[in-house]
This record gives C-alpha cells, sequence and structure tokens, in this order.
C-alpha cells in the first residue's frame, strides 16, 4: 500500500470543465482574467484544506457562507482556460448525496439533522434566484464513474508516479485524462447511439445521459479534464500503471458496435472488477 499523504484525503476524483475566458460575461470575465495571472493561485490540495476545514467547528460547517472566487487555469492553444470552484455550490449539492454514502448515524454525527435541514433551506432559497448555476467540477468518492471513461481516450492519459516520502517536498501522483470539449461530446453520443442499440437500459446508459446533458452547457472550446485526484494516494504504484480503463471501456464498446457480446462482457469484467476492488479498500481498515 502506497504511503498515504497526511493532508490529501478524502479518496475523490473529479471531472472538471475548463472554459475559455470569452465565455464568462463581464464583469465576471475580467475577474478570471486578472485572476489567471496571479503568480499565487492556489492548487488543488489548497481547494480541499479549505473544504475540510470547515468540517471541525461545533457545529461544522456544511456550505462555506460565501461563494467562492478560486479558479484552476489552463492555458490550451494559447487560450486562457478557467475552471471555477464554486465551493458552495457544490457543497450543497454533495449534501444531496450524502444519505446514499454514509449510514444514518454516521450521517447524524458528522452533519447534524438541523445543520443539513438549514442549509437546504439555504438552498432552494439561493436557487430561486439562479435557477440556471452548475458546476464546473463533478465529484465521486472511493471510484470513477464508468461513465466519464466514454469522455476520453487512452492516448489522452498521464500518468506520473510522483516522488518523495512524504513532507512538503513530496510531489504527488497524477493520473489524468484531458480531451476537447467538442471530442467529449461526440464521444458521448457515439457512446449513447451503440448502448442503446446494445441493451434496452442501465446505470451506465443513465450515467451517461446526465454528464451529456452537462457537458452542453459549456462553450464547445473548452476543455475536459478527468483527474484520479486523492484515489492515487489509496492505489498501488503497480495498479494505476495498470490501470487503463478508458481502454477498456472504449473496447467494450466497440465489441458491442460489432456485435462481439462476448468480448463486451470480458471488457466490462475487468472494469467492474478493477473498480470493486478500489470501493472494497473503503472498508477494508
Amino acid at each position: 500500500m502506497p504511503k498515504v499523504s497526511s493532508v490529501i484525503v478524502p479518496y475523490a476524483s473529479y471531472l472538471r470543465v475548463y472554459e475559455p475566458l470569452a465565455a464568462f460575461p463581464e464583469p465576471e470575465r475580467g475577474h478570471w482574467d486578472r485572476y489567471a495571472r496571479r503568480p499565487d493561485r492556489p492548487s488543488y490540495q489548497d481547494e480541499l484544506r479549505r473544504s475540510l476545514a470547515d468540517l471541525l467547528p461545533t457545529p461544522p460547517v456544511p456550505v462555506p457562507v460565501h461563494e467562492s472566487d478560486d479558479a484552476f487555469v489552463l492555458e490550451v492553444d494559447g487560450v486562457v482556460c478557467v475552471c471555477p470552484w464554486r465551493t458552495r455550490l457544490r457543497g450543497w449539492q454533495a449534501l444531496g448525496d450524502l444519505a446514499e454514502e454514509l449510514p444514518a448515524p454516521v450521517l447524524d454525527a458528522v452533519l447534524p439533522p438541523l445543520v443539513r435541514h438549514q442549509a437546504s433551506q439555504d438552498y432552494e432559497r439561493w436557487m430561486v434566484g439562479n435557477p440556471d448555476a452548475r458546476p464546473w467540477i463533478r465529484t465521486a468518492t472511493w471510484h470513477v464513474p464508468l461513465n466519464w471513461f466514454v469522455l476520453v481516450s487512452d492516448e489522452e492519459r498521464t500518468y506520473e508516479k510522483g516522488s518523495g516520502e512524504g513532507g512538503s517536498g513530496e510531489i504527488s501522483p497524477v493520473l489524468r485524462y484531458r480531451t476537447p470539449m467538442v471530442q467529449a461530446r461526440r464521444r458521448v453520443a457515439r457512446g449513447l447511439r451503440t448502448l442503446r442499440e446494445a441493451i434496452d437500459e442501465g446505470p451506465l446508459i443513465d450515467g451517461l445521459i446526465d454528464v451529456g446533458r452537462w457537458l452542453e452547457e459549456f462553450h464547445p472550446r473548452s476543455l475536459v479534464e478527468l483527474d484520479y485526484g486523492g484515489l492515487v494516494h489509496v492505489l498501488p504504484a503497480a495498479e494505476l500503471d495498470g490501470d487503463h480503463s478508458a481502454a477498456d471501456v472504449a473496447e467494450g464498446i466497440e465489441a458491442l458496435r460489432a456485435g462481439d457480446g462476448l468480448a463486451a462482457g470480458e471488457a466490462y469484467g475487468r472494469l467492474v472488477e478493477r473498480w470493486r476492488a478500489v470501493r472494497d479498500r473503503r472498508s477494508a481498515n
């Protein structure tokens, strides 16, 4: 088992969209333009530390009082693109999923019912004035949803092993995919067409429809990033190096398109086994 950094938890993966500055109206565009030039922009770890810090007070703060004005920044073919954190919005949305993630006694201990109820009411009031709000970042804990892999290809995979034995000098491992928005949308459409012709319904189709609708909300010149995030700290380096889930998903869909159910089943079996083993680590301690 790899050494787990004391500052990088929980074990979550992320699907992010980076939009070009032109996608934002003023004055927000000007804010992100100035922000992108800052040399002291916070990192992925900083975002996580801030979120965890809010859970320490009594009672805990499940959702930030104010929306974050931070973002992740990339330059894509000479164009500056930003991925706003929108931590408050994501916090509200994550609260709705906690009941499925945690047993009721644990959930009540971490976030008392009164705290959750107040946050839910705040979200309902906020949505009245912001009906079209959507996050630029999606999060999944202890796994990467299989439908996310449809968006990317194995050729777009980047794996960096990292270095160090912990501490401030450690370079964290990275496993991620990045693809142009137009390519991600094209893969969603082709994947849905194949899946609908091969099977009637299922969670993979439902998830792909959902993520496809989400992608349609963004500028066509955006960049889509699938990041293993904190999962790289719970998986051994050999497993990360050998993880080509996007290739397995593409192979399974192509097999379905060719009418080869046996090959599709084998690809799906590899995926299920790999990600079941990851989720099993959640309760293995």
